[in-house]
C-alpha cells in the first residue's frame, strides 16, 4: 500500500486504462442507437429559401428528418447568451437548427436520423436547400468597416465595446502619462484565429424511457448541460441525467453549452422514442464548433530611461465569429491579464468585439491570455530595443515586489470580481529562468536567438464546486465531484487530496468526475479551476468525514477526539499504536442497522451492544454514514504565475524556424502532484508552439475556411517539441485551505511571445504577427531589407 499523498509525484492512476483501450467514450456508447448527422451550410451568408426533403424520404433506413419549421417553439428558440455582461449591448445566439440566414459556413440547417450514419449521410447529401447568397464579413477590418453586416440589427458589427482605465499614482490617465513620458512608442500587433481540435471531437447520446432522460455528453460542463436540457426540453430536473464519459480533450471548446446538438439529439430521442446518437466528424469540427485567437492591437506606451512603464493604452479588436454564446470572457481576459506580473504607472484598455461570418469565437486553452501576453511581452522587448537595455532587466524594473502581495490592478476580472493578485515572487522567478536557460551566458549570433515571456494567469474562478466523500464498510473511499475531466489527471489528484487529509492508503480512494447521479450541482472545468475549485471542496468534505470519525472512534476507544490520529486506515490514539479501530469499523458504527448483511455490519446491528441505549441511534443533528459534502466557494480568483525561456535557430535559407530549447518556472502555489504539473506544462507548451509556428484557421473572402482538414492544418509532431526543461517555485495562495493555484492552462499562454521574443532576437527585425510560418518569416527578410514594396 502507498503512502505517497499530497505533493508526490504519483503515477496516474488513469493512464494503465486509457493507454490499453479500456477507455469508455462517447462513440463507444449506443452501438444499437439510431445516428444523427445535419445538412450544413456551404455559405458564410445566405438566406434559406426553401428546403426540399423530397429527394432524401426514399433512403433505406431513413428514420426522420427535421428543419426549422419542425422544432416546437421551446426547442427552435435562439440558444441560451451563457454570460451576459453589460458591455454586450448586442449579443446574439444561433437556433439549434438555422431559421431564416446561416450566418458561417457549417451552421446545421437540418438533422436527420437514421437507422445508421451511413444512411443518415446519404439522405443528407439528397437534401436540396435554395440559397440566396449575401455578402460575407471576414475578417476584422471588413467587419468594423460595417458596410455589410452579419445580423441585421446590429450596428457596425459591434457586438460589445468596454473600456476600462486605471490612472497613475500621481493621478494622471494613461493618454495624459504617455505624452509627458520622456519615451513613447507605437505599433500594431496581430494574433490570428487557431483552434483546438482536440483528438476526440463533440458528440451525444440520448436515452428516453417515457420518464427519464439520460444524456451522455463528450463535454467539460455536465451540470450545466443537464440544466440546459431540462430547461430546453420542459423535464423537471431529476428526471434528467447527464453523464460526461471519458473525454478525449477539451482545451475549452466543450465548455461551450448547450450545442445545438445537445439539445436536438435529446429532443429526437424522446420524440421517436429510440437512443440516438451523433459524433462529429472531423471537418464538423473544423467548420461547426469554436475558434479563438483572433485579435488586432493597437499600442502606446510612455516610458523612462529605465524602461518603467509610466503609461499605457491599448485598443483591441477582437473577431467573436458570428455568434457569442459564451459572452466576451475572451477580450476581458486579454484586457485584464494583459497586465502581467507589471506595475504600470496608468492603464487604459478598449475593446470592440466584432461579429464576422466565420465559426463563432469561444474560450481555447489560454482563453485570451495568449492575446494579452503577447502584446504585453511585445512591449517589454520594444522598450528594451529602444533603450539598448538587457530584456529581462526591463521586466525586473517593471514587476510587481515579493512584499507588495496582496496587489490590487485596479481592474474588473472576467468572474465580475477586483483583479487583485494574491501571492507571487516575480523577481526570484525570473532569477531561476535565467539560470535554467543560461541567458547570461547565451552566445548571440545571426540566426540564432534567445527570447523570453512572463505571464499572470486568473485560475479557480467562482461561483464554486462541491465534493462527496463516504467511506464505506470496507473501509474503501468514495469521492466525487461535479466537475468533469479531459486528461488533466483528477482521479489521481483528487485521490491524493482525499488520501492525505483522511489518512488512508491511495489505493483504497477512488474518483467520479462529471456524472450527475452522483453529484448534481457544479459548474465546470474550465479557466484551470479543478484543482482550486474542487480539490479544496473535496477537502473540506473530507475535514467533516474525518471530525465525525474521530467522534465516533472516540467512543470506541473511550478516548477524547483530540487524542486520535487516522494512519494507514486506523484511527489511533496518537502514541498508542495498539489501542486502534479501522475506519472500515467506524464507518460501520455510523449507521445503526436493523439488518445485518455480513459478518461486519452485524456490529452496528441494535442488539450487538454497540449503541448505548439512552442516545438515539441516529443522533439530532446527525446522519448515518460515515460521508461528508462540502463546497469551497471563493471571494475571488487566485493567480499562477510563470515565466517561459527560448531559444530557437533561423534557417538563412528556407526560414525555417527551429525550436532549439524551451524552459519555464513555474508557480501555481503548493503542488498536489508535481508530474502531473509538468506533464500539463509539457503539453501546454506543445500546444502554444503550435500556435506560434503552424496552427491558424484561413478564411478566404467568401467565407470558406480553406484548411478545415489535418492535410492542411498544421500541428507539431514530437519531432518539433524539444525537451522542456521545468523549475517550480510555490508561493501558497492565502485565499483556499490548501494554498494552490491552477496550472492547465499555464505551458500555453506565453509561447507565442516567447517564440516571437526569440526571433526578432535572432533575425535583427521586430516580429509583430502571429502565428509565423517560414513563408512569412522569409518575406519579413525581404522588407527588412526594402525588396519587397512597401518596404524600409
Amino acid at each position: 500500500m502507498s503512502t505517497r499523498l499530497f505533493g508526490e509525484p504519483v503515477r496516474r492512476r488513469e493512464d494503465p486504462r486509457l493507454l490499453t483501450g479500456q477507455g469508455r467514450y462517447l462513440d463507444d456508447l449506443g452501438r444499437d442507437a439510431l445516428a444523427a448527422a445535419f445538412v450544413r451550410s456551404p455559405h458564410a451568408s445566405a438566406r434559406i429559401r426553401d428546403v426540399d426533403v423530397g429527394p432524401a424520404l426514399d433512403v433505406e433506413g431513413l428514420v426522420a428528418v427535421y428543419t426549422w419549421e419542425d422544432l416546437p417553439e421551446r426547442i427552435g428558440r435562439p440558444l441560451p447568451l451563457l454570460i451576459p455582461h453589460p458591455a454586450l449591448t448586442h449579443g446574439r445566439t444561433a437556433h439549434p437548427l438555422a431559421r431564416d440566414v446561416v450566418r458561417h459556413v457549417g451552421e446545421p440547417v437540418v438533422m436527420v436520423v437514421a437507422r445508421d450514419r451511413y444512411a443518415a449521410e446519404d439522405a443528407c447529401a439528397l437534401i436540396e436547400v435554395d440559397y440566396e447568397p449575401l455578402t460575407p464579413v471576414v475578417g476584422l477590418e471588413r467587419a468594423v468597416r460595417g458596410d455589410a453586416l452579419v445580423h441585421d440589427d446590429v450596428p457596425g458589427n459591434v457586438g460589445a465595446h468596454l473600456v476600462q482605465e486605471v490612472p497613475g499614482a500621481d493621478g494622471r490617465g494613461a493618454a495624459e502619462a504617455i505624452e509627458a513620458a520622456p519615451h513613447t512608442l507605437a505599433f500594431r500587433l496581430h494574433i490570428e484565429r487557431s483552434a483546438s481540435t482536440p483528438l476526440e471531437g463533440r458528440g451525444v447520446h440520448a436515452r428516453w424511457d417515457g420518464r427519464d432522460l439520460r444524456v451522455h455528453s463528450s463535454t467539460q460542463t455536465s451540470t450545466s448541460v443537464r440544466m440546459a436540457v431540462a430547461a430546453a426540453l420542459g423535464l423537471p430536473l431529476p428526471n434528467v441525467e447527464v453523464i460526461a464519459p471519458d473525454v478525449g480533450g477539451g482545451f475549452g471548446v466543450k465548455i461551450v453549452h448547450p450545442w445545438p446538438e445537445e439539445i436536438l439529439v435529446p429532443w429526437a430521442a424522446m420524440t421517436l422514442g429510440r437512443e440516438v446518437k451523433w459524433t462529429e466528424d472531423r471537418r464538423e469540427h473544423f467548420i461547426a464548433s469554436a475558434h479563438e485567437r483572433g485579435q488586432i492591437q493597437d499600442v502606446r506606451v510612455g516610458f523612462d530611461d529605465d524602461g518603467r512603464v509610466l503609461g499605457l493604452d491599448v485598443t483591441i479588436l477582437h473577431d467573436h465569429g458570428a455568434y457569442t454564446p459564451y459572452g466576451i470572457i475572451v477580450p476581458i481576459v486579454t484586457s485584464t491579464q494583459l497586465l502581467g506580473p507589471y506595475k504600470i504607472g496608468a492603464y487604459r484598455v478598449e475593446f470592440s468585439s466584432v461579429y464576422t461570418n466565420t465559426v463563432q469565437v469561444t474560450p481555447y486553452r489560454g482563453a485570451g491570455r495568449p492575446q494579452g501576453v503577447f502584446c504585453m511581452e511585445r512591449t517589454m522587448d520594444k522598450i528594451a530595443r529602444h533603450l539598448g537595455k538587457d530584456r529581462a532587466d526591463v521586466r525586473a524594473a517593471n514587476f510587481i515586489g515579493p512584499d507588495e502581495f496582496p496587489y490590487d490592478q485596479g481592474m474588473t476580472f472576467q468572474d465580475g470580481r477586483p483583479l487583485v493578485y494574491d501571492s507571487g515572487d516575480y523577481p526570484r522567478m525570473l532569477r531561476m529562468l535565467k539560470e535554467l536557460i543560461g541567458w547570461d551566458d547565451h552566445v548571440r549570433r545571426p540566426g540564432l536567438g534567445i527570447g523570453l515571456g512572463c505571464y499572470v494567469e486568473g485560475t479557480g474562478v467562482g461561483p464554486y464546486e462541491g465534493g462527496h466523500v463516504q467511506v464505506t464498510s470496507d473501509g474503501r473511499v468514495h469521492v466525487s465531484t461535479g466537475l468533469t475531466s479531459q486528461g488533466q489527471g483528477h482521479e489521481t489528484a483528487f485521490a491524493q487530496i482525499a488520501a492525505s487529509e483522511l489518512g488512508v492508503p491511495i489505493e483504497r480512494v477512488s474518483v467520479v468526475t462529471g456524472d450527475t447521479r452522483r453529484f448534481g450541482y457544479a459548474v465546470g472545468t474550465f479557466a484551470s479551476r479543478a484543482a482550486v475549485m474542487s480539490g479544496n471542496a473535496i477537502a473540506l468534505a473530507c475535514r467533516k468525514v474525518r471530525e465525525k470519525a474521530l467522534r465516533i472512534a472516540a467512543d470506541a476507544l473511550e478516548a477524547d477526539p483530540s487524542d486520535l490520529e487516522i494512519v494507514e486506515g486506523e484511527v489511533r490514539v496518537v502514541g498508542a499504536p495498539g489501542s486502534a479501530v479501522p475506519l472500515s469499523t467506524v464507518a460501520v458504527l455510523a449507521n445503526p442497522l436493523r439488518y445485518a448483511f455480513d459478518e461486519e455490519t452485524a456490529r452496528a446491528t441494535q442488539f450487538s451492544g454497540a449503541a448505548q441505549p439512552d442516545r438515539p441511534p441516529v443522533a439530532e443533528g446527525d446522519e448515518p454514514g460515515l460521508e461528508g459534502r462540502d463546497y469551497y466557494s471563493p471571494i475571488r480568483s487566485t493567480f499562477a504565475a510563470g515565466m517561459h525561456a527560448a531559444v530557437v535557430e533561423t534557417d538563412p535559407d528556407t526560414a525555417e524556424i527551429r525550436v532549439l530549447r524551451y524552459a519555464v518556472v513555474h508557480d501555481c502555489g503548493r503542488l498536489i502532484n508535481p508530474m502531473i504539473v509538468e506533464g500539463q506544462i509539457h503539453g501546454g507548451v506543445a500546444q502554444g508552439i503550435g500556435g506560434a509556428l503552424y496552427e491558424r484557421m484561413v478564411y478566404d473572402e467568401h467565407g470558406q475556411l480553406v484548411n478545415a482538414s489535418f492535410m492542411d492544418f498544421l500541428m507539431p509532431y514530437a519531432t518539433e517539441i524539444p525537451r522542456v526543461e521545468t523549475a517550480h517555485l510555490e508561493t501558497p495562495s492565502p485565499l483556499n485551505p490548501l494554498g494552490i493555484k491552477g496550472a492547465g492552462e499555464a505551458g500555453v499562454i506565453p509561447v507565442s511571445a516567447v517564440i516571437a521574443s526569440a526571433v526578432e532576437d535572432a533575425e535583427g527585425f521586430p516580429v509583430d504577427r502571429m502565428p509565423l510560418s517560414p513563408s512569412e518569416l522569409y518575406h519579413l527578410r525581404l522588407r527588412h531589407a526594402g525588396q519587397e514594396p512597401g518596404g524600409a
